[in-house]
């Protein structure tokens, strides 16, 4: 099943401290722990296709590692 994609974050790795509440968090299931860590030694999420830009991640998120940004539709 293919996902449109509608906005898309930008994710601070390194300040993450790996709490995965942004996992639970995202209601199209769009983020993952990633398998590496960053120079803290923790887990970090990775986006995949098919963010809504919803925000929900970013207002869970004690560390404030995302950035959320929206895609407007062409006229």
């Amino acid at each position: 099943m293919s996902r449109t994609t509608r906005g898309t974050l930008q994710i601070d790795a390194e300040a993450c401290k790996g709490c995965e509440l942004c996992i639970t968090a995202c209601p199209p299931s769009v983020l993952t722990m990633s398998a590496t860590v960053n120079e803290q030694g923790y887990r970090y999420p990775e986006l995949h296709d098919g963010c809504t830009g919803c925000t929900a991640c970013q207002l869970v998120c004690p560390d404030f590692v995302f950035a959320v940004y929206r895609y407007t539709p062409a006229t």
